[in-house]
């Protein structure tokens, strides 16, 4: 992981060579700040209609049997915008998410020029995406389609070329420190368009270099966007250049197309909502008072820090979707309480480490939502009952190992209190609710999911900033709905890239393949599931959970139905080994993330999360081979929303 991945989540302002960005001074600067502040602004006033529209949406409909016209179509749209513009924000401040570790790794001018590399060839492919955008809402145009009233869509997907235009020019603005470095970066923009330019035929000899230029750009530390769709870009084009689909969008144009229909999928507004409920919960005090309460009800038992530390953990991954927000946001407060407790440092640095990934299974994180909708074949409510039991198992084994390490240290205990848990959880009373609301939403039948995640967001910001009065209204509470469209951004940016992509390898029949090929040579549901985990494993390792759900589940959910594996089982196996995968040595994002925070060498960081890495890796296995665990509850408690899944076919037993 890279320093720019690190900075999608500390908040930091450095810049591509790991220098601190000085402001700019004078009147240059003082414009610089009003469009920063402008641009914040629009986000935040975004984020904000997306909570009051499908709250208004709903209370009109409930009372007064109406609604308002295009309201979701409306916010379906905005997530678009939030997708591009918080993207572009993320450029801005050096934060898109990357996959290698190399610029951390290196120092000086070797990091200066790795950085370089890596930066100018980001710029060169975002332009590229930027053309074939461009070409999309030319083309869309031509259509007049209107999206509310006399409101064309194509203004709303010009926000994509848009968008892409900001992040190309930002991402060349962080290739260096230096003017002379920073135009040296325009020679491969020159080349990429000089590649743009040549004819389908002559274009098709050039892909694999320019695919090679994309994997050097990557391990210098591009953006994973920039992997995924610049990968996606040269391949399509080195099949058929500009050739035009069946509904007359060029191929080029189509990864756009495919980027608009993820953004605007009536399920992702849940996305950022949800998240935004996480972050007015992280940036107030509901971290302090959680410890709190967790430690008052548990603290007398052997191993009660552990136990908390679980619990906490798991609960603010459910609402932030990302265990590396969970590690470097608490792990300042869990570390000490840990190791005041006596446990090691080795076991308390490995606990917090490995209790960040905790969380991914229970409702409403994002990934379960991210995943029903790419996979088509579950109900967001089936994968939020089916991942509950296999949550707590997986806590459930943190928190037994806890216990056992604080026998082995010698951890101390504290005295019971009744008056000070009872006070503990007075005082946490609005926050402990937060998870009732969420649910009562989603399974009471009176909210739709995008209206239960702006309830819970409208929840989560008046109990912060007028209850707790943690946040203050006009200084903190925009300042956080930023960092919330921040990351927002950056993630979508790579899921609407990531959906290209595996549209190329639909094309290319690599699912068909993929699938005859597991035919041939594995016979055996048992040997399918164990190549099925160590495969999800190494993903894992290597991409982030939204990119993996978004290329990954088309090609394995053919598989999962041929070896007669039900869709939830397989939805809740594929989001626990990436949630290992996040833990597994040499690579796993978290251990990255954790030596970052900690200030620990990553070789220390191995060592102390290896245990808990062995008592995850169970966890999985048992929820791997007892698809009950996952299919209980769903099959319980929706019997009207059964999934059909196909019977292994006769030729596998």
């Amino acid at each position: 992981m890279s320093d720019a991945s690190e900075k999608e989540t500390t908040g930091t302002t450095q810049g591509a060579t790991g220098e601190t960005v000085q402001p700019s001074a004078g009147a240059a600067g003082r414009i610089i700040g009003w469009l920063k502040a402008g641009e914040n602004l629009v986000i935040t006033l975004i984020l904000a209609a997306m909570v009051l529209l499908p709250l208004t949406e709903a209370v009109l409909r409930k009372f007064f049997g109406t609604g308002i016209p295009g309201a979701s179509a409306i916010v379906q749209h905005f997530t678009l915008i939030i997708g591009m513009l918080g993207g572009a924000l993320a450029a801005r401040e050096n934060r898109l998410l990357s996959m290698s570790a190399l610029p951390a790794v290196l120092k000086g001018k070797p990091k200066q020029i790795c950085v370089w590399i890596g930066m100018s060839a980001a710029a060169a492919v975002t332009l590229f995406l930027l053309q074939g955008s461009w070409s999309f809402v030319h083309e869309e145009k031509a259509f007049g389609a209107l999206l509310v009233g006399r409101l064309p869509i194509w203004v709303m997907e010009a926000f994509i070329p848009f968008g892409f235009a900001l992040v190309a020019a930002r991402i060349w603005y962080h290739a260096a420190e230096n003017w002379s470095w920073r135009l040296a970066a325009l020679v491969p923009v020159a080349l990429i368009f000089w590649f743009w330019s040549k004819p389908p035929g002559e274009a098709e000899g050039l892909v694999w270099p320019a695919i090679g230029m994309v994997i050097v750009a990557t391990i210098c530390g591009a953006p994973v966007f920039v992997t995924l769709g610049g990968a996606a870009a040269f391949l399509f084009w080195g099949d058929n250049g500009g050739a035009m689909m069946e509904d007359g969008i060029s191929n080029i144009a189509s990864l756009a197309l495919d980027h608009y229909s993820l953004n605007t999928n009536p399920t992702l507004p849940t996305i950022p909502l949800f998240t935004l409920a996480g972050y007015f919960l992280a940036e107030g005090g509901a971290s302090g008072r959680l410890v709190r309460v967790f430690q008052a009800l548990v603290g007398s038992i052997r191993g009660g820090p552990a136990i908390m530390t679980c619990i906490v953990c798991a609960f603010f991954t459910t609402f932030t979707g990302a265990s590396g927000v969970t590690i470097l946001a608490l792990g300042g407060i869990l570390l000490p309480v840990l190791i005041s407790a006596q446990f090691s440092e080795k076991h308390a640095l490995g606990f917090v480490t490995s209790a960040g990934a905790l969380g991914t299974l229970f409702p409403p994180c994002l990934t379960l939502i991210l995943y029903s909708i790419r996979a088509e074949t579950v109900t967001m409510q089936q994968l939020f009952l089916g991942g509950l039991i296999p949550g707590l198992i997986l806590v459930g084994g943190m928190a037994f190992l806890g216990v056992w390490f604080a026998r082995t240290d010698h951890s101390q205990t504290r005295r019971f209190d009744r008056r000070e848990t009872w006070a503990a959880i007075w005082d946490a009373k609005w926050e402990l609710l937060l998870p009732g609301v969420a649910l009562a939403g989603l399974f009471g039948g009176f909210a739709t999911p995008v209206e239960t995640a702006a309830m819970t967001a409208l929840y989560a910001f008046a109990i912060e900033t007028f209850v707790y009065r943690d946040l203050k209204l006009t200084k903190d509470v925009p300042r956080v709905m930023t960092e919330c469209g921040l990351v927002v951004g950056g993630v979508l940016l790579i899921l609407g890239v990531a959906l290209g992509f595996t549209n190329y390898l639909v094309d290319a029949q690599f699912a068909d393949k993929a699938l005859q090929w597991v035919q041939e040579n594995i016979d055996s549901k048992i040997v399918f599931l164990l190549v099925l985990n160590l495969f999800l494993i190494f993903i894992g390792c290597i991409m982030d959970v939204y990119s993996a759900i978004i290329v990954v589940v088309p090609l394995l959910v053919p598989m999962g139905e041929a070896f007669g594996v039900h869709p939830v089982h397989l939805g809740i196996i594929f989001l626990a080994n990436l949630e290992l995968g996040y833990l597994t040595p040499p690579v796993g994002m978290n251990l990255f993330l954790a030596s970052y925070r900690f200030n620990k060498p990553l070789t220390e960081v191995y060592r102390a999360v290896l245990p808990m890495l062995a008592v995850r890796l169970a966890g999985v296995l048992l929820i791997t081979y007892i698809p009950f665990l996952s299919t209980g509850l769903p099959d319980w408690l929706t019997p009207g929303d059964s999934v059909e899944f196909a019977e292994p076919k006769e030729a596998i037993p």
